[in-house]
């Protein structure tokens, strides 16, 4: 089959319609920063869903929000919107006990989208991150917690795509592919993903478990702490099982309300 080349104006007004529909809205600054883009071009993409009807700017903070019309793209597929918004609650008590900042992301073609986090509610943290942030599938931990834990035909899928955009220096797909499946099956192995970013004079450790039901896996649950202030051995003693507790929690809520929601309506809690 022939391949062909992707269409990089049509991929980046999508990830500004994924910015928009994440948030209230956003101004063309953020959403130039988000996709990294110049602010002109991302203008002219804001605008040109403006003229698509996908989008409207409110002229008294000059931010942009999507319209209705962009319920129609969604027929036939789940929205993990309201994923977030059930499991808002958890993550507050989650963050008040634990103290460090916890966020809830899922699935975004191949990236991660944290969907809800406390960290503008939480007191331990130095830069505060915001919902709609993207993150790597395979850079980040609840990108591995993600792969590890999903059904395999979709994980075969996902490391697929990745290979064919992630060849480095002539290197096999399948020499990539080797290595990422060892690390998701160590990930498996444990029942969590750890990533630790160097952060100048200390790190940042970010650790995900899943957050899934028999059936189904729904999001990743993460938290974030400065190994500074918490060894990773301890913060795995202390903060992995309430990490799992409100992961179990949270898809127990979650298997609730589809199973009350009416046919082809949102889930209870989800409006």
């Amino acid at each position: 089959m022939e391949s062909t080349r992707p269409i990089r104006a049509l991929a980046r007004g999508l990830d500004a319609l994924t910015i928009l529909n994440s948030r209230d809205g956003a101004t063309v600054s953020e959403v130039a920063h988000e996709i990294r883009l110049p602010r002109t071009t991302a203008y002219r993409i804001l605008e040109t869903l403006c003229e698509s009807g996908f989008a409207h700017r409110h002229s008294f903070d000059d931010r942009y929000r999507v319209t209705r019309l962009v319920r129609a793209l969604s027929g036939g597929f789940r929205d993990e919107a309201w994923v977030a918004r059930i499991a808002k609650t958890c993550l507050s008590e989650l963050a008040g006990g634990i103290l460090w900042p916890v966020s809830l992301a899922t699935l975004c073609g191949t990236d991660m989208l944290v969907r809800e986090t406390t960290d503008h509610t939480t007191t331990l943290v130095d830069i505060r991150r915001s919902a709609g942030l993207r993150a790597p599938l395979l850079g980040s931990a609840a990108g591995r917690a993600y792969l590890a834990f999903c059904p395999q035909p979709e994980r075969d899928n996902l490391l697929a795509q990745l290979a064919r955009s992630n060849k480095k220096g002539g290197e096999p797909a399948e020499s990539q592919q080797s290595e990422w499946l060892r690390t998701l099956g160590d990930v498996r192995t444990h029942g969590y993903a750890v990533v630790t970013r160097d952060r100048g004079p200390e790190d940042e450790v970010n650790v995900a478990v899943p957050v899934n039901s028999p059936d189904r896996l729904w999001a990743v649950l993460s938290v974030r702490f400065m190994s500074s202030a918490v060894p990773l051995k301890t913060g795995l003693e202390r903060f992995l099982p309430e990490l799992r507790e409100c992961a179990a929690r949270i898809a127990t809520l979650l298997s609730e309300n589809q199973a009350q929601a009416p046919s082809g309506s949102a889930p209870r809690g989800a409006a």
